[in-house]
């Protein structure tokens, strides 16, 4: 397994690790359900530097972009962020990633999913038709996402740089904890605000901020936070995770991503007239979110049926979430299922257990 520049920091703090997308990962410290309310109420922080960083450069690089992501990538200007999909031959799902203009037309950074890394560079590389400068920084590259209603305000000592009026999906660039060249951005995938940091793996840099981080936010109630909460705090906001939600056989207009595939756009990307016929002709089938009506924890895989038991879908992820007090769910269906309020039945050790599909971020 791979480390991040923090695992020792996890390891020495009592971390759960495990692998995750080959990397040995902090999955909890001092309990999901509590780790999780932290985020949600306070402040806490996410070692995710096992996600992937790709830097594309030359006048041709928004070009490329372009022609191989769904959202319109002509809108990002100087300091401003976009979430968008890679999208296969068939309208499958290649990745959902984040694009960051870091210079119109000129240079941008693309964060993509840890366990999609070799697949994405090779996808994007074989598209890279017009000599777009490419550097994959993965290895080199640290990610912090310190998420929390409270995040920004115990961080802006940090930093000259304003990141309490940071807009959504934009993002500054500058000196952070006497760390030089640190881009801050209002990103995260928990719903409940902050910013993700990223610097480069040099010089002690990892060491300097994360001790900086945890000294400015000690009074404050910062706690180091694992990926079992940061998959219960996206499930309760509907957000999907790759490998679970999405992937090569589901096409964004399925999971409820119409809203970042811009079929209008002036340049074609991969599958446009897939997914053109797809919204045209309406789908099969549609990702919902749902939450049990009767006792129950749905589970990744487990089939959803109907009252009479005829199978209609499958869950894609599931839990009790912490902040709602009752289980949730996300799960494809047959679209005539799809409608708020209709009713499903989770097959849970093959008892169907009602369910009804309703509208997220859960409430």
């Amino acid at each position: 397994m791979k480390n991040t520049p923090f695992t020792k920091k996890h390891i020495a703090l009592g971390a759960k690790m495990a692998e995750f997308a080959g990397y040995n990962m902090p999955i909890s410290y001092t309990g999901i359900n509590d780790e999780h309310a932290a985020v949600r109420n306070n402040a806490g922080v996410f070692d995710v530097s096992h996600m992937g960083e790709f830097i594309l450069k030359g006048p041709n690089a928004s070009d490329l972009i372009q022609r191989v992501t769904t959202n319109d990538a002509s809108k990002l200007t100087n300091g401003k962020a976009q979430y968008s999909a890679l999208t296969n031959n068939t309208g499958g799902i290649v990745d959902d990633l984040i694009v960051y203009c870091i210079e119109e037309n000129k240079t941008y950074m693309l964060v993509v999913n840890a366990s999609n890394i070799e697949k994405d560079w090779d996808w994007i590389s074989a598209h890279n038709t017009a000599n777009v400068e490419m550097h994959n920084i993965s290895d080199k590259t640290c990610l912090l996402a310190i998420q929390g209603p409270n995040a920004c305000k115990i961080l802006q000592p940090l930093t000259g740089l304003d990141i309490m009026n940071l807009k959504y999906y934009t993002f500054v660039k500058g000196r952070f904890a006497g760390v030089e060249n640190v881009l801050i951005s209002a990103t995260g995938y928990t719903g409940s605000g902050g910013v993700e940091i990223y610097f480069e793996d040099k010089d002690e840099c990892a060491e300097k901020i994360w001790n900086a981080i945890f000294e400015v936010g000690a009074t404050a109630g910062i706690k180091p936070i694992g990926l079992g909460a940061r998959d219960t705090l996206r499930l309760e906001m509907g957000y999907c995770l790759y490998g679970n939600d999405i992937d090569d056989t589901t096409s964004p207009l399925e999971a409820g991503l119409g809203w970042i595939t811009k079929l209008n756009k002036t340049t074609d990307f991969t599958a446009k007239d897939i997914l053109t016929q797809q919204k045209a002709e309406g789908v099969k089938r549609r990702l919902v979110g749902f939450e049990m009506v009767e006792r129950g924890i749905p589970r990744h895989h487990y089939q959803i049926v109907d009252k009479d038991n005829n199978v209609i879908g499958y869950v894609t992820s599931g839990t009790q979430a912490p902040s709602l007090g009752k289980a949730v769910g996300l799960g494809y269906v047959t679209t005539e299922h799809a409608m708020l309020d209709s009713e499903i039945f989770i097959a849970i050790r093959n008892n169907p257990v009602k369910a009804k599909v309703v509208k997220f971020p859960f409430a």
